[in-house]
């Protein structure tokens, strides 16, 4: 009897002893996207692509002491409810350490300011473009992987200007995204380049029919229309009657009117004389990586978007592994990473990254859309070009200046 009493107090005693050992804990970052909504069909590459990044993550190592990286995807809808919603469920029921995403620019400012800010949780959006989440106060925890529509816009204006484009008419998605690219454009064109708008006006989304708004800005004489809107919304809808009722000869589009859907919805044979701009990697040998790695779990590298999501999942990984995976200190750890100072880690180099943080010497990721070497506001500079339709889908025509 006295032998069993030892050898089960001994058994409590290493069962006490096991309680004690703190079990590993998930590492939990937000993939917020517009699953569904005007951009649902961009939307399964962007997110596809994030979780390549933490798959990557979790098989070199995970975070800290083999923590697992966990993507934890919500739908913003694309819309600022949606994106308020999808994000504090993210932070305040899955406990998030950080947020890849929302993907559309309202819903990147509503979360932000109602939730990821006062939450001090850090936030990568990989497509938000919008110029007003530059002026966020956000405490250095607003980052975006993708260059602001300031950029795009003026880029776009110069390049039309550049190909011989004359009177333009512009149509735009009254939003955040919309306002923020048709403005950038508009001060280009018009006030530094001394282009011409017959019309210039907004329109709200989920309409039935914009014919009568076709047809105001058919008025002025302009043989093109820039539509700055989503091609799985209301954009496809304007394109799509404007075609039908001759309104313009020509059709040039942001990147939200460059989806697979205006392809899919209205043929290639009826986009002749559409082009759209849209942010793209530079030439590098890290985007060569992420485009072959992509390929390999069945993704498409040419998908807008999937670089940057790419590059916002796995940045926000390296910044984790400097915190050991709490959300305090991402925002520093972010730029700590990607300054352009310290020893180069390209995409799917986790292990190597990891060792090099655990010897505590400098890295500086090199992304698959760019060196992203964050500004005071979380910007970054970026490249563009502007695509036609062709026989395999959306195809470069020029590089952007």
């Amino acid at each position: 009897m006295k032998t069993k009493l030892l050898t089960l107090a001994a058994g409590l005693m290493t069962a006490t002893a096991l309680a004690t050992v703190p079990a590993k804990a998930d590492v939990k970052i937000g993939l917020i996207g517009g699953v569904s909504g005007p951009i649902a069909a961009m939307a399964p590459a962007m997110i596809d692509a994030a979780q390549l990044a933490v798959q990557q993550v979790n098989e070199q190592g995970g975070i800290g002491d083999g923590e697992k990286l966990v993507g934890v995807v919500g739908d913003s809808a694309c819309n600022p409810q949606g994106g308020t919603d999808a994000a504090t469920k993210a932070v305040n029921i899955e406990g998030v350490a950080g947020i890849v995403g929302p993907h559309c620019s309202g819903a990147v400012l509503a979360a932000a300011g109602s939730v990821t800010i006062p939450a001090g949780v850090t936030l990568v959006t990989p497509s938000g473009t919008s110029p007003e989440i530059t002026n966020l106060e956000d405490n250095d925890s607003v980052f975006r992987t993708v260059p602001s529509d300031d950029y795009q816009g003026r880029a776009l204006a110069r390049t039309l200007k550049d190909m011989g484009y004359g009177k333009v008419a512009v149509a735009y998605l009254n939003n955040d995204y919309g306002t923020g690219l048709a403005n950038a454009f508009k001060t280009e064109y018009v006030d530094a380049l001394g282009g011409e708008i017959t019309q210039f006006a907004a329109h709200e989304e989920g309409k039935a029919s914009y014919r009568s708004n076709l047809a105001e800005l058919a008025k002025g004489g302009a043989d093109t229309l820039v539509i700055f809107d989503y091609g799985d919304g209301t954009g496809l809808t304007i394109l799509r009657q404007a075609l039908e009722n001759g309104f313009f000869e020509k059709f040039v589009g942001g990147d939200g009117m460059k989806s697979d859907a205006v392809i899919n919805e209205l043929g290639a044979e009826n986009l002749a004389n559409f082009v759209s701009s849209s942010p793209v990697g530079e030439k590098s040998d890290s985007l060569d990586i992420f485009n072959e790695a992509f390929k390999g779990v069945g993704g498409d590298p040419d998908a807008i978007f999937a670089n940057t999501s790419y590059d916002a999942a796995f940045l926000l990984a390296l910044a984790l592994e400097k915190t050991g995976g709490k959300k305090e200190g991402v925002g520093a750890a972010l730029r700590e990473v990607s300054n352009g100072e310290g020893e180069a880690i390209r995409p799917g180099e986790w292990q190597k990254a990891k060792e090099l943080i655990a010897a505590g010497t400098a890295i500086d990721y090199k992304g698959a859309a760019g060196d992203h070497n964050f500004d005071a506001k979380g910007d970054v500079p970026g490249t563009f070009a502007l695509f036609e339709v062709g026989a395999d889908g959306f195809e470069v025509v020029s590089e952007m200046n």
